[in-house]
């Protein structure tokens, strides 16, 4: 009894589950419905055994994006479809909803090729928004895919982020001034007037996929 029970607890094993909907207000008209992914396993590829983030529909959209880039050759599980009329106060809807989540992450988790995409692995671990993610994958940011994870939720990471934006900030204040092009903004410039546009690429498509109902 002793030696299946030593076999059970070296049997590598993860465990997911996507449960607890949340509405969230993004502004005054616009809000967005996220889940809590929770994820126990003793698994060695995993840096944290266990660990409970809060992802949005729009986010599965993106990893499923992200593994189909990375991973040719494998076909990718489906989403459960997107739904223009989907209530939180509909219990059908986000039932099937969560469950089909769940049953997306578990082939993919059941899938070795796609568990070696670090993507993954900040989607179902960290607290990094998409592009954050982006760019600790590529190496942009002042943390590594390791240190995201192991420190989420602590408020490391949010700090790191504050320096990184300080510095750059600094950086970019002692270039411009040395350069020349630190003028004050009453001082008249020669040549036609420049027009200025905000354009983050994360609001942009937050906005777009915000106007759906309830995502």
């Amino acid at each position: 009894m002793d030696g299946m029970l030593d076999i059970f607890s070296k049997t590598e094993f993860i465990s997911i589950c996507v449960q607890n909907p949340r509405l969230q207000k993004d502004d005054l008209w616009y809000t967005h419905v996220d889940y809590e992914i929770c994820l126990h396993t003793n698994s060695m590829c995993f840096r944290k055994k266990t660990s409970c983030v809060r992802r949005r529909y729009s986010e599965f959209v993106w990893l499923r994006h992200c593994l189909e880039q990375n991973a040719l050759i494998i076909e990718i599980p489906k989403l459960p479809p997107w739904n223009p009329f989907f209530s939180l106060r509909n219990t059908e809807q986000v039932t099937q909803r969560m469950k089909g989540l769940q049953e997306f992450l578990e082939i993919v988790l059941q899938t070795p090729l796609l568990l070696s995409d670090s993507r993954l692995h900040l989607f179902l671990q960290s607290d990094l928004s998409i592009s954050k993610m982006e760019r600790c994958v590529l190496g942009k940011s002042s943390y590594t895919v390791a240190e995201a994870i192991q420190r989420s939720n602590s408020g490391y990471i949010s700090r790191m982020d504050d320096k990184a934006s300080c510095d750059s900030d600094c950086e970019s204040s002692s270039s411009s001034s040395s350069s020349g092009l630190g003028l004050n903004v009453d001082t008249p410039t020669q040549g036609s007037p420049i027009s200025f546009v905000l354009s983050d690429p994360e609001l942009l498509s937050s906005h777009s996929v915000t106007q759906r109902a309830a995502h």
